[in-house]
């Protein structure tokens, strides 16, 4: 089982957390095209890699933070709160084509 160091609590167990998917997503303007409206509702990014994703420590604190998570080997490379800004995330998946 996963764990996941809550910036409050500390390190908890996985089954303690609920994923509230990707982090620092932009919404569009109410007046945007019913395209980029769909866009931004239903496609999301499913990188290879480091990805930065918000979560909530339901049975626990109850607050909400974000974590950056390796999606190939679930490693959490870092942890802050929803306040503070997103830390550098290196590419980590494979190397784009030339």
């Amino acid at each position: 089982m996963m764990t996941i160091p809550c910036p409050w609590c500390g390190e908890r167990p996985e089954n303690e957390f609920h994923c509230g998917g990707t982090s620092h997503i932009q919404r569009p303007p109410l007046d945007c095209s019913d395209e980029t409206w769909g866009d931004y509702m239903f496609n999301r990014d499913n990188p290879r890699g480091n990805h930065a994703e918000r979560w909530r420590h339901s049975y626990g604190c109850s607050q909400w933070f974000n974590v950056v998570r390796d999606t190939v080997t679930h490693d959490i490379k870092a942890v802050y709160r929803m306040t503070d800004p997103a830390p550098p995330m290196p590419h980590t998946g494979p190397e784009p084509a030339q």
